[in-house]
């Protein structure tokens, strides 16, 4: 988590668009603005969600809960793995 809350602060100060990769949904919520989820082979764009969340983004909030079960909501339904 100290990773991802540098990642956060650097963003913040250089204001510049970041390509991050996971497969982590919970590390997704809290870094990204927007979600991409990709199918498997070959890897097609399956969904494309925006995450409005205000930052800070508190982990344990009954929002970022939410988005995570949307994403794996979204993932079943394109048949991706959720784990």
């Amino acid at each position: 988590m100290m990773l991802q809350d540098h990642l956060v602060r650097i963003w913040l100060t250089e204001q510049r668009t970041v390509l991050y990769v996971t497969h982590d949904i919970g590390e997704a919520v809290y870094l990204a603005d927007r979600i991409v989820i990709l199918q498997p082979s070959p890897g097609r764009l399956a969904s494309d969600l925006p995450n409005d969340l205000p930052r800070p983004r508190d982990r344990h909030s009954v929002e970022f809960h939410s988005m995570k079960a949307r994403i794996m909501e979204e993932m079943r339904r394109h048949g991706v793995a959720t784990e």
